[in-house]
């Protein structure tokens, strides 16, 4: 296969140990852990459309009730529908208790590294390579971290374990519930050229969709698509996707502490709740508008932007994107914010958003590198 990079792409860094460790069902199984009746029933996590005239919104559901199709952001009364009566149970979200057995997990991750980034309560990223217990095997770490999970709190997770995080997160999404992925560098580029699109964390439907047309469905496609191509069609995203496809990701763990440090938010409630989608839009475009701002103001770029949702029934959803070059620009953090927004929009326009937020985060101070240069003009 020919070189489809002409050295565009950076030179990949293959000495850190990275763990992505992913709770399996996470809020569906705290509850059935604390109630085992719950375990052969299928458990929704949300408000029961049948109580509250169709509407509400999946926030997670167990295994069994997966298995007929179920699946997060879904439209609960979807659920009802596809779900025999006598097996259907829902269950309000309990956040409180969610967070203090979130809490829980850190604390057990933070005895191996401080070098912890938190996605969500039930996800996050571990920078092993040098660790707490001086191990040389990040594996092993991981094994003992998942062991120590089910063990002491009674719970089950997944993980991948990598030399950087687009493959963990990967390999934890491989082979779940309770799977353990490890994806080496001598056979990262196998193993991405065997998956689907829809794998490649951040390429979304409307993404799926271009990259078909194109012919593009698997790993080992993308990556003969020659780098410039791919910038042409999908800019700065393209990219991205060439890197990945690769196996190529040098964005560090970042850890909470300087996370938390480091991020704009600006968020509203709304009462009555917003129903129509072009409000919800404007009002993003608004936010939008003023985070950039105030990262101007702070001579900050952000490289993530995440949006925070939360509907009539009290369903807390967060999607985040990781952006392939920093920005403080309003129109590209309005852009992100929208492609977010229109994965779980539809559900939760149906219930109705109570608030609605974007958060900029991950900064740099501006530099050379965020200057930008039309390197392929004629």
């Amino acid at each position: 296969m020919s070189d489809t990079s002409d050295g565009l792409l950076p030179q990949n860094d293959l000495h850190r140990r990275i763990i992505h460790l992913d709770m399996d069902a996470f809020y569906a199984s705290v509850e059935m852990r604390d109630d085992p009746s719950l375990k052969n029933k299928a458990l929704i996590i949300g408000q029961d459309p049948r109580q509250n005239h169709g509407h509400g919104v999946v926030a997670t559901a167990n295994y069994v009730a997966r298995k007929y199709g179920v699946h997060s952001a879904m439209p609960a009364i979807k659920a009802v529908r596809l779900i025999p009566a006598e097996k259907l149970v829902f269950k309000m979200p309990d956040f409180e208790k969610y967070h203090e057995v979130s809490t829980q997990i850190h604390q057990l991750m933070h005895d191996l590294t401080d070098l912890v980034q938190s996605i969500a309560l039930d996800e996050a990223y571990l920078d092993v390579t040098q660790n707490k217990l001086d191990s040389t095997s990040a594996v092993q770490l991981a094994i003992d971290l998942q062991t120590r999970i089910r063990r002491e709190l009674g719970l089950n997770c997944s993980f991948g374990v990598s030399y950087n995080k687009f493959l963990a997160k990967m390999g934890s999404e491989y082979s779940k519930p309770m799977g353990r992925t490890v994806i080496l560098p001598s056979e990262a580029k196998d193993f991405l050229a065997r998956q689907p699109i829809a794998a490649f964390h951040g390429i979304g439907p409307k993404t799926q969709e271009k990259l078909h047309k194109m012919g593009v469905y698997t790993g080992k496609d993308l990556r003969e698509i020659h780098v410039r191509d791919l910038i042409k069609t999908f800019n700065r995203m393209g990219y991205l996707m060439a890197e990945h496809a690769h196996g190529i990701d040098l964005s560090r763990v970042v850890p909470d502490d300087e996370r938390n440090r480091k991020s704009i938010s600006i968020e509203r409630t709304y009462e009555p709740c917003v129903y129509a989608e072009q409000a919800a839009l404007t009002n993003l475009r608004n936010y939008a508008s003023s985070l950039a701002d105030k990262l101007k103001e702070r001579n900050f770029y952000a490289t993530t932007i995440v949006l925070k949702t939360r509907n009539n029934s009290f369903v807390t959803v967060t999607k985040r994107q990781k952006l392939s070059k920093a920005t403080n620009d309003g129109t590209q953090i309005y852009e992100v914010a929208r492609d977010l927004f229109g994965q779980i929009s539809s559900s939760f326009l149906n219930d109705g958003i109570r608030l609605l937020g974007v958060t900029a985060t991950d900064f740099s101070e501006a530099n050379f590198s965020d200057v930008d240069l039309d390197l392929f003009s004629d």
